[in-house]
This record gives structure tokens, C-alpha cells and sequence, in this order.
């Protein structure tokens, strides 16, 4: 099929019904292409022999122009290398898919991603990551005894502990470390209850909001408030910044506002925008499908 009758815009996501999918897929409309939604347990994929991926009889390659990926959502170890998998061989065949499978990778691992924009000039907060549980609790000294210990994968605030008591700090330590798992500490900043995050399309800024919580936590998931922000110019270059560092073309920035300065706490790749667009008259879906359909396109 010549790419010119390609008529299909994907969204691959854990929630076709969801908010933000549901967006995408009035804005694909709007622009006369066809939604094809779908899951990746959904996804068939042959090696040797056609077609090579397949979704309830769609031929990805030949019928979809472009692929929006939304959060892949919780799964095993196996399944996340194999859903990477599958992203990076359609980029690789041609497949338009935004954010690119790489950019995807660096966003989930949040000290992948720190180092990146460290080794940039991008001021991140002081972080120890380690897997052993007495030399966290000598980065809790060394962090100044006041310090948010986090999942090195997760989002929306989940997981996420302030700890300021070395004997506790130890308990979450010795626990985490028995399980397995790696031990993300960083120094807390304060921030009077409050972040920013801002909303990159290609390289313009099209929307941004502050976070207002009653406690350290600033998520929208965790109950924050969005409020509406005009993100200044040094703000603007900054976000741009970073998502061009970590290869994103549609990303989130969590940004806290430092008693030095801005300060990136992390970047999300398959950033949600309902609070965010209830603050802003920026049509976010029609941006992003605009700037989707323009590359599959160019």
C-alpha cells in the first residue's frame, strides 16, 4: 500500500477508554484520519514471513501512517523487554512512532535519565543510587538527613517516601535491598508544596501549570492542584532543553522551582494532560496529533 492511503493515526496504550486516549482519538478524527487503538497483548508479530505485525487483522506497516505510544502500564519483566522490542523493530522498518522507543527507555529509568542531562549542564537535584542499604544510609547522612526515596521506575507519585529519621531510613533501606530492589535517594528540596510541570510538543512549549499540593507530594495523582502558569523564557528554553537531550518529541518536565533555581526532577515521555488542560485553552490532543500527522508526513 503506497503511504499516501495510509489512513490510520495508532495509539498503543493499557487503557484505549481512558482520557487522554479518548482526546487522541476526537482530534485524529477532527483531521480526517482514522483511529486504530489498541493494546500491545493485542500485537502479533511474525520474523520470515509476512505481515509483520499484525493487529486484529491490521497490518501495521502497510495501514497505519504513524504511532502515538501512551503508557504501556504494568507488566512483567519479559513483557516490557518484548513490548520494547516491538517498538524499536517498527521504528526500525519505518514505523513513524512517537516518543521513539530510545527516548522511551531514557524516561523510564530515572537515573538514566538524570545522568544524561547532568552530563548536559541541566541542574538535577543531588542523588545516590545504590544497592546496598548501609551505603544509602550513609547518602541519607551525606544528603543532608532530609532526603525522598523513590522506585527508580515508577510515575505519579507512587512509591515514593520522605524520610528524615536515620532508623527508619534504614528499615525502608534494609527492606527494599532484601527485595531486590535499587535504592533511588535524593536530597529533598523545598519548594513550599509546589512544581512545575510543562508540556513539550517537538520544540515549542505549548502549555505549562504549576502543581499546588497541601503536602510535599505534587502529583496530580496524589490530589495536587494544577494552576495556570506562562512559563518564562528561561523556563521554555530549558524544558526544550532537556526533552531534545533525552530525544523526546512530546514530553512532560517535572521542574521545581530551588532556592538556587529551576531544578528537573524528571521527564516524562508518555506524559497525561488532564489537569494540565483544564488550566490551558492549548487544545493538547490537537497539538499533538498536528505535530504527529506533520512528521509521518514531511
Amino acid at each position: 500500500m503506497n503511504v499516501k492511503e495510509q489512513n490510520k493515526i495508532g495509539i498503543i496504550t493499557r487503557n484505549p477508554a481512558s482520557w487522554c486516549s479518548s482526546q487522541l482519538q476526537l482530534a485524529i478524527i477532527k483531521r480526517g484520519y482514522e483511529p486504530f487503538c489498541f493494546r500491545f497483548p493485542e500485537i502479533k508479530t511474525r520474523v520470515g514471513f509476512l505481515p509483520k505485525f499484525e493487529v486484529r487483522g491490521v497490518d501495521l506497516l502497510e495501514e497505519v501512517l504513524a504511532l502515538i505510544v501512551r503508557p504501556i502500564g504494568r507488566c512483567s519483566l519479559e513483557e516490557a523487554i518484548f513490548r520494547m522490542d516491538v517498538l524499536h523493530r517498527l521504528a526500525r522498518l519505518g514505523m513513524i512512532v512517537i516518543n521513539h522507543p530510545s527516548a522511551i527507555e531514557k524516561c523510564i529509568d530515572k537515573f538514566y535519565a538524570l545522568f544524561l542531562l547532568e552530563e548536559k549542564g541541566v541542574p538535577v537535584p543531588r542523588t545516590v543510587v545504590t544497592e546496598n542499604a548501609d551505603e544509602a544510609l550513609k547518602a541519607f547522612y551525606e544528603l543532608g538527613q532530609d532526603v525522598v526515596i523513590k522506585p527508580l521506575f515508577g510515575s505519579r507519585g507512587m512509591g515514593i517516601t520522605r524520610v528524615s529519621d536515620p532508623e527508619v531510613a534504614l528499615r525502608i533501606f534494609r527492606a527494599l535491598s532484601f527485595t531486590h530492589q535499587v535504592l533511588y535517594i535524593q536530597e529533598f528540596i523545598p519548594h513550599g508544596n509546589r512544581d512545575i510541570r510543562t508540556f513539550v510538543v517537538g520544540n515549542e512549549v505549548i502549555a505549562a501549570m504549576y502543581r499546588e499540593s497541601s503536602g510535599w507530594k505534587t502529583n496530580i495523582a496524589q490530589g495536587a492542584r494544577p494552576k495556570p502558569l506562562r512559563p518564562d523564557e528561561e523556563l521554555e528554553e530549558l524544558s526544550i532543553k532537556v526533552a531534545e537531550i533525552l530525544g523526546c518529541e512530546v514530553a512532560g518536565v517535572d521542574i521545581l522551582e530551588g532556592p538556587e533555581g529551576y531544578v528537573v526532577l524528571e521527564v516524562n515521555s508518555q506524559p497525561g494532560w488532564r489537569g494540565l488542560q483544564s488550566v490551558t485553552k492549548v487544545r493538547i490532543a490537537d497539538k499533538i496529533v498536528e505535530y504527529v500527522i506533520s512528521k509521518a508526513r514531511s
